[in-house]
């Protein structure tokens, strides 16, 4: 016996969505069968909810469970931010769902060889160059953090931009100075874009291998990674209109909107899940085969979509 009405939706692969939708100050419901965003005046705004990588929440947006229930079964990831899109406070959870692949981040996490394999690789395609020999997980970390201070610099000069220098206190937003909150809100927007990534890959976003310690400490191995092609040089730029007075928007919305163009203009979404194979696979340890005493499932669940991580 079949329920009434369409199919639930099937995910479709990362690579051929549009990256991300910020809402605050309307409610997130499912009318008529479709996703919208309702505002004050009760407009609805259709939102193509299986057509994004991710849905970010801002303060005064409300979501129904009907809603939640209809971005699980699309695969997007669904997550409650702060002002600006910075600081997140929860999200949920549309993939993860691979044990084979959780079971060989963990094993490569583990193993101090493989992790600074993985590292070098990530220092690799990062900077387009292989890192010094012979050096440790933590070196590596402080010559990657004089290469981002150096590019941060770079940049501010190009763009003519008064920097000083990177601070950021997440519980006091309006604190910072206006490169410094258009750095953090491009780089929010790149964590999300990239956690919607690892999970639809099947990873899991707290098992990193340059960040260890953090919820998310993966989500930033693998955002770094892109962050100074993409999201650094188009904060920069938005800072130096801002300071010259050449915005019609708040600094933060306008960064947005130049990430959400450079996602687009650079193909990112096509390029995160492969390159998060790369560098878990210069680790040098194969991936667990499965248990021989493993049972199947009892019930089918059919023919999944999307990406390996997105269930079924």
């Amino acid at each position: 016996m079949s329920l009434p009405g369409l199919p639930p939706p099937k995910p479709i692969p990362l690579r051929e969505r549009a990256a991300m939708v910020f809402v605050e100050r309307a409610q997130i419901d499912v009318k008529d069968g479709a996703f919208v965003a309702i505002d004050a005046e009760g407009m609805r705004t259709h939102i193509p909810v299986g057509g994004i990588a991710c849905l970010m929440l801002e303060p005064g947006a409300r979501i129904s469970h009907a809603a939640v229930s209809l971005a699980a079964q699309a695969g997007t990831l669904v997550t409650w931010v702060g002002e600006g899109g910075v600081r997140l406070y929860s999200a949920g959870q549309p993939g993860g769902a691979r044990a084979d692949r959780l079971l060989w981040q963990a094993a490569l996490a583990l193993d101090e060889g493989a992790r600074l394999r993985v590292v070098r690789a990530m220092f690799a395609r990062r900077f387009g160059e292989d890192p010094p020999a012979r050096r440790s997980v933590d070196q590596l970390r402080g010559i990657e953090g004089q290469r981002v201070r150096h590019g941060y610099e770079l940049l501010a000069r190009k763009f003519g931009v008064k920097w000083k220098s990177r601070r950021y206190d997440p519980g006091q937003w309006d604190s910072a100075d206006i490169p410094n909150r258009c750095l953090s809100a491009a780089t929010a927007c790149l964590h999300g874009l990239s956690e919607a990534a690892v999970l639809a890959a099947g990873y899991a976003p707290a098992i990193g291998f340059l960040h260890r310690g953090k919820p998310r400490s993966f989500v930033y191995d693998i955002a770094d990674l892109w962050k100074l092609d993409t999201v650094v040089p188009e904060a920069f730029r938005i800072a130096a209109q801002a300071q010259k007075g050449k915005l019609d928007m708040p600094p933060e919305r306008a960064v947005r909107l130049a990430c959400r163009d450079a996602f687009r203009k650079s193909g990112l979404l096509s390029k995160i899940i492969p390159g998060i194979e790369e560098v878990l696979s210069a680790g040098d340890l194969p991936k667990p085969a499965p248990a021989p005493e493993g049972v199947g499932p009892a019930f089918s669940d059919g023919e999944g979509g999307g990406d390996d991580g997105h269930r079924g």
